[in-house]
């Protein structure tokens, strides 16, 4: 009896404790920044009929293209709210989010503060940063980004590797990362990011505007917009040097020395990390961006970043957790503002990949976020003869999903150096995610019309252990040639089954074909195996609106998945086959 006296007796001292903290939290000088979240999107100029006013035409594209309506959080924050907001004196409005309707402010005002809740548009006000947060430790060799711990070791000694003769590019050092992913069959293939715009969020990009490897970016205009979501002004070349090693590792082009996934692509360079704390203000910082990105119609995100607690803070010279924390439960997809934000971001035909986290050492261990985030490829870390890095974050994302995706080479990764302007070998999944997004950019232009789920899906089925994924590397390392030959059954048009059958199918020994076509054309049949080699080829001229073709003594194929292609003067059909 007495132990459960005493039990009570906790609890009720626990119960109390937590009410001290939470006053203590609410008193509103103990912030500087809130996101101010409004009620509704009422009486606004702007109208989902006339959506052109605040998306840019290759944002809708984006959408036509995937078949995606235009939704009520596409429409922007009601001007006349900000307004309201902003009149208040001792108030600075900073960032607004249209996907969680509202503005991030800067007060540490508290009649001020009171003012702006007290409108009757307001909804709520929540703490996003910290009043007089302590400065974090930062060094070139451990920076703390978004709580995600990234452990980089600087070595001078380059390996050179030989490029092929046949390549596009003379890699240098970089041909292994990206060789891994068969991301120089894309470039040999002619696909290097043309076309395509990969939107950059991380920490600063320190001298890309002057480096070498980015020549080839400046001299053809490739970085479209650049913006300090965190200072609130466009100087994103002077500050930290995180970004410009995740840029290289994409849009870099020093040849013998450095070439990046996609140094054709276009890029929106973002910084949304402040390197000088730890506050959820970031996550916040990132949502503008990616919204801004949305916006002017960016296909890829590339996210080196990731949360899972920030700084402690002071309560009356009391050092306390941040409120803000997550756990491991949180790691969900549906509960952290970014993991929230980058699901949305995929609602509207973007494909984010990020970062799995370097936490795999530490006793948190899992993935951060927004690596929990749905339709996001988190990517962990290999090193270059193909094992999981120590220090990448494992999965599953707390609701049981497949996380990380899939993974790539994160230990000793060539990458532009800062300083110089030569290169240098870094390790995280800070670099693994970059080398990933790129090549999802060449792979998306070589099938445009494609969604960015089947992207996805093609990346995720061409990886090496697709058919039995795990908590470590997701579903493997994905080979993008891969890839690219099974999204060409995805880009075929709703009539194609009327036009191309294969009967049986799964086939045994062999299969019949029939063709739907013009009469007096042309046809040549290939099947092809998953790694794009070419198993046979059979040419016919069709006599009549219908034709058939028999393919035999197959027994010896191994089993597993073929691509049929029939191939005429006007156009080419694919079906996917499979062998058991």
């Amino acid at each position: 009896m007495k132990n459960n006296h005493y039990k009570l007796f906790l609890f009720f001292l626990i119960i109390n404790c937590q009410l001290l903290i939470v006053n203590c939290f609410s008193q509103p000088t103990s912030y500087s920044k809130y996101f101010i979240q409004f009620t509704d999107k009422n009486n606004s100029p702007y109208s989902i009929s006339n959506s052109s006013a605040y998306l840019s035409a290759r944002a809708l594209q984006r959408r036509i293209n995937q078949g995606i309506a235009i939704a009520q959080n596409d429409l922007p924050v009601n001007p006349a709210y900000i307004d309201s907001v902003r009149k208040v004196p001792n108030i600075t409005v900073l960032n607004h989010s249209k996907w969680f309707n509202g503005v991030v402010i800067y007060t540490t005002d508290t009649i001020a503060l009171n003012k702006v809740k007290s409108f009757s548009f307001v909804a709520d006000a929540k703490p996003v940063k910290w009043l007089g947060n302590p400065k974090s430790n930062i060094s070139s060799q451990k920076l703390e980004v978004r709580g995600q711990k990234l452990e980089v070791k600087t070595t001078t000694n380059d390996k050179q590797i030989p490029t092929p003769l046949n390549s596009t590019y003379n890699y240098g050092s970089s041909f292994n990362q990206i060789n891994m992913l068969n991301g120089v069959c894309l470039h040999n293939k002619g696909f290097h990011g043309e076309g395509m715009i990969i939107a950059v969020m991380d920490a600063g990009f320190w001298k890309a505007d002057s480096l070498p490897a980015f020549d080839s970016l400046r001299v053809n205009h490739q970085i479209i917009g650049k913006w300090n979501y965190v200072d609130n002004d466009s100087l994103v070349y002077g500050t930290h040097f995180h970004g410009e090693m995740t840029l290289s590792d994409m849009g870099g082009n020093l040849p013998g020395r450095i070439v990046g996934t996609a140094p054709k692509a276009k890029y929106l360079l973002f910084i949304t990390e402040d390197v000088s704390s730890e506050n959820i203000i970031e996550e916040y910082n990132w949502i503008s961006a990616a919204e801004y990105a949305d916006s002017v119609g960016a296909d890829v995100f590339s996210t080196s970043l990731g949360y899972t607690t920030f700084d402690s803070v002071k309560i009356n010279n009391i050092t306390v957790a941040n409120p803000n924390n997550q756990t491991y439960a949180g790691m969900n997809g549906r509960t952290t503002p970014i993991a929230i934000a980058s699901a949305i971001a995929a609602s509207k035909g973007i494909l984010p990949v990020c970062s799995a986290g370097n936490e795999g050492w530490s006793p948190w261990h899992f993935i951060g976020t927004p690596a929990d985030a749905d339709s996001t490829i988190a990517v962990a870390a290999v090193d270059s003869f193909k094992n999981l890095a120590g220090f990448s974050s494992r999965g599953p994302s707390y609701d049981g999903r497949i996380k990380p995706n899939v993974a790539a080479q994160g230990q000793d990764v060539i990458v532009g150096n800062q300083v110089s302007g030569d290169v240098e070998y870094e390790s995280g999944t800070s670099f693994s995610c970059p080398i990933t997004a790129g090549l999802v950019a060449c792979l998306w232009q070589s099938h445009p019309a494609s969604t960015n789920m089947q992207m996805i899906n093609a990346i995720q089925q061409s990886a090496s252990q697709y058919a039995h994924p795990d908590s470590l590397i997701g579903y493997g390392i994905p080979d993008f040639c891969k890839a690219e030959i099974l999204l060409g059954v995805n880009d075929l048009s709703a009539s194609t089954e009327d036009v191309l059958n294969v009967y049986p199918n799964p086939f045994s020994n062999g299969f019949d074909i029939s063709f739907v076509d013009w009469k007096g054309e042309k046809v040549l049949f290939s099947l092809f195996d998953i790694a794009g080699r070419k198993i046979i080829d059979e040419q016919i001229s069709t006599t009549s609106s219908t034709s058939t073709l028999a393919i035999k003594n197959l027994e010896k194929l191994s089993s597993g998945v073929y691509i049929l292609t029939a191939q005429t003067p006007r156009q080419t059909y694919s079906v996917k086959v499979i062998k058991y």
